[in-house]
């Protein structure tokens, strides 16, 4: 097989006749010599708004591929096409059996523990997955509770249940991470399997959305189940049973669990598959002395604009072409007190919503649903932090005082998310503020033209106001100065009736519980941190990739022993 990357063809020309019609031009072939071809990614250029190209990577067979090759040698964008399938680094035997302790313990079913599991699963290790939440038609149920009614289920709600906080979002499936096993076509795979539009496989950015990431997500529970494995929801992990020093290294080890019921599960493999917000687990997980630091994290606010301005801003002329869909952006700004401001998140055509998990705190989110249709475009433009902006020591006569708990990040989370429910005035409402009273540093009196589509609502007020401040100040400076030099790289960004919507401050997990090479927890062996929770993943396409891995890395390790 042949692949040939960087095939570029205008954006109203993409019939497959035409396609392959390029393919031959490009490999200099007669027609006849092309017996097959298959997209395996399409992006677009539009950088030139009036005359926007598609980007093909293709895969071609061919009736004399060697010849094509040689001749070609010299061209870097025709060569072999790697091979993206996936293989299974172990397999327990047909007569293996599960002795005590040896069934390997899933903590968390997002998209890293729904990953676990389902490899651990398909290579015959019947795991047992415990999630704290729902399952994900009830705990959809919950969710809308609090979106429309405002009332809250700290245990189901956007962060805890089946399927992860990612079920409750634009659903992303792209990621910037190294993939050198193309581990990332497996999920992808996996997720088609499921029920995702098969366009998944070969769209540059691909997304599913919410409700269909349901369906999806209650399918691979089923097969996971059908391999022998066990999901048990409304299970959460109160405490970690390690038994001390006494391997050749001198490390502790896993030993079991033991669950809010009182159940007691001996495992002696077990994987930390937590979400960036299980700060019950990260507190016992530290008392109970398994080594965790503090890491850098963002906050700041969502922001809305018409999904229609973001689509004139990118595209131009061909704004709303089907094969273009909702226009999204990234955006960076360098502020001049040392601030890196970004954009996260960014949701096209859908709606910025709730994601508390604690009673009296506001944290706000961004969701798309797969038609991302809505009015309204939504992104988190956040402020980097590092680990001595939130250090509970402080300092004293210039001189800090103390060192950093890695606990210390999610005080600072809860203070802000306790703000802005103050802010908001209970109830969940959230605090708002119009772009350009933010920037004149004056109180929202009512909402414009963009209507914010956060529920259970948003309360107008002033995100600055002194001695009351949403944010730290040097985050509100920052931000400040970055909306203006946004507007110079996406024209309308700074759109006076724009809507900052706070807080949002779980951005990424605020510490990391730190592991080795092989996986395992520095200082307890057999235990297995991953995802986002741990500080390893950052989206649906990372965590599903670190699940994987440390999947892997258990069942080796397993099966060696056994």
């Amino acid at each position: 097989m042949l692949r040939i990357t960087e095939l570029r063809l205008p954006l109203g020309v993409h019939a497959d006749a035409v396609l392959r019609a390029a393919i031959v031009e490009r490999l200099g072939i007669a027609d006849a010599d092309l017996i097959a071809f298959s997209v395996f990614k399409r992006s677009y250029d539009a950088r030139n708004k009036r005359a926007i190209q598609l980007i093909y990577t293709v895969d071609c067979e061919l009736r004399d591929e060697a010849a094509v090759r040689a001749r070609l040698a010299g061209d870097t964008h025709v060569r072999a096409a790697p091979d993206t399938s996936y293989r299974f680094v172990a397999h327990a035997p047909s007569d293996w059996r599960a002795g005590d302790g040896a069934r390997p313990i899933v903590v968390g079913f997002g998209p890293c523990g729904i990953f676990a599991a389902l490899i651990l699963a398909q290579m015959g290790l019947q795991p047992i997955v415990l999630e704290r939440g729902k399952a994900v038609r009830e705990r959809t149920k919950d969710t809308w509770g609090l979106w429309r009614q405002g009332v809250l289920d700290p245990e189901s709600n956007v962060q805890f249940g089946e399927g992860g906080a990612g079920t409750f979002s634009d659903g992303k499936l792209w990621s910037q991470i190294s993939d050198p096993r193309h581990l990332t076509r497996k999920v992808l795979t996996e997720f088609v399997k499921a029920g995702a539009p098969e366009e998944i496989l070969y769209v540059a950015k691909p997304h599913i959305g919410t409700f269909r990431l349901v369906g999806m997500v209650e399918k691979m529970r089923a097969e996971i189940v059908a391999l022998g494995g066990e999901v048990r929801f409304g299970e959460r992990v109160t405490d970690l049973l390690i038994e001390g020093g006494a391997d050749d290294e001198g490390a502790r080890s896993v030993r079991g669990l033991t669950l809010a019921s009182g159940e007691q599960l001996r495992a002696d493999h077990v994987v930390l598959a937590l979400g960036h917000s299980a700060r019950d687990t990260f507190a016992m997980l530290h008392a109970r002395g398994v080594f965790m630091e503090a890491k850098p994290f963002s906050i700041g606010f969502r922001i809305e604009h018409p999904q229609s301005l973001i689509d004139a801003a990118r595209f131009g002329p061909s704004a709303g072409h089907p094969i273009l869909g909702a226009a999204d952006y990234k955006l960076v700004h360098h502020a001049k007190n040392g601030r890196s401001v970004y954009s996260f998140c960014m949701c096209p055509g859908g709606t910025v919503v709730a994601a508390t998990s604690e009673v009296g705190r506001v944290v706000t989110n961004g969701m798309s649903q797969y038609s991302r249709n809505e009015r309204n475009a939504n992104a988190g433009i956040v402020v980097g932090i590092t680990p001595q902006d939130y250090r509970q020591g402080g300092t004293k006569d210039g001189k800090e005082i103390g060192s950093v708990d890695p606990l210390d990040g999610i005080a600072f989370q809860r203070l802000w998310e306790s703000r802005a429910f103050a802010l908001g005035g209970g109830s969940y409402v959230a605090p708002g503020q119009l772009l350009a009273d933010f920037v004149r540093r004056q109180r929202s009196g009512a909402f414009g033209s963009v209507l914010p589509s956060y529920t259970p609502g948003v309360r107008p007020t002033d995100l600055a106001e002194p001695g009351n401040e949403s944010l730290p100040g040097y985050c509100l400076d920052a931000i400040r100065e970055a909306l203006p030099a946004f507007e110079r790289q996406i024209k309308g960004f700074a759109l006076p009736d724009a809507v900052l919507t706070g807080v949002e401050t779980r951005t990424s997990s605020p510490l990391r519980i730190t592991r080795g090479r092989d996986f395992q927890s520095l200082n307890v062996k057999g235990l297995y941190p991953a995802g986002e929770g741990a500080g390893y993943a950052g989206g649906i396409m990372s965590a599903g990739v670190d699940g994987i891995e440390v999947a892997e890395a258990l069942a080796t390790r397993l099966l060696a022993a056994g």
